[in-house]
């Protein structure tokens, strides 16, 4: 599977690291939108596009982060069980992801390849 085109949207927030957002489509059949580009220590590397976990008011059933204490539909107080239980987790979860190294390496420098031709260009 090829990456047949890449957008880049440049962010320029200031006290940010992230630098753009992009988005990739493979063999022009399938799109992965909301990959960050971030400027960490040892240069640029590229997040995947993720989403908070949440879990189920047992009131009103609405989703809410998964630390929260009380419920932001109904204002039910969440299971103190569920927050002991969650208190490990991950609060991101990735929604799409390279599996091996070297689709990670080709994708990687792909988008940072696009990035840099964005902030280059007029």
């Amino acid at each position: 599977m090829k990456i047949t085109e890449t957008r880049v949207t440049l962010v320029d927030k200031p006290n940010s690291r992230l630098r753009a957002y992009a988005s990739i489509t493979f063999d022009d059949c399938f799109v992965v939108r909301d990959l960050r580009i971030i400027e960490g220590r040892n240069g640029y590397f590229v997040a995947m596009p993720s989403h908070k976990t949440e879990i189920p008011c047992p009131k009103c059933h609405s989703k809410n982060a998964l630390r929260a204490k009380y419920c932001n539909q109904c204002g039910a107080e969440l299971s103190p069980e569920k927050l002991e239980e969650a208190g490990n987790q991950v609060t991101h979860r990735d929604l799409a992801h390279p599996i091996t190294t070297e689709s990670r390496t080709y994708h990687q420098k792909r988008e940072i390849e696009d990035c840099e031709k964005e902030k280059a260009a007029p």
